[in-house]
């Protein structure tokens, strides 16, 4: 039997997805809420085996090996798996900078 996660999404993360969905929205709100639903169910998802998608490529150059991103394309979910909680910490547009921005807000969680 798979060992169940709580998953739990961090309100810089709730932020990002809003500010992505705005912008979207703004020439397409159907489209705006298609993105928002797949983002919703892939993350949820991770309730099961986190541990399955790989650890953020951009960060691996730093060695720092705790956090996963979960793509969703163009948009990566970055998130870290603690105990029995999945904590998604970030949406990210995958054609941004990925490296600066994670290696600047995930400082904050450690």
């Amino acid at each position: 039997m798979s060992r169940a996660y709580q998953v739990v999404w961090a309100g810089v993360a709730e932020n990002d997805l809003k500010e992505i969905l705005e912008y979207i929205a703004i020439d397409n709100p159907l489209s705006a809420l298609e993105i928002f639903q797949e983002i919703k169910q892939r993350a949820s998802s991770l309730y099961t085996f986190p541990e399955r998608v790989r650890v953020v490529p951009e960060l691996l150059d730093q060695s720092i090996l705790i956090y996963r991103e979960l793509v969703v394309p163009p948009w990566k979910i970055i998130y870290r798996i603690s105990d029995k909680i999945v904590y998604v910490l970030s949406v990210l547009d995958s054609r941004r900078n990925v490296e600066d921005i994670l290696l600047k807000r995930l400082a904050y969680y450690e």
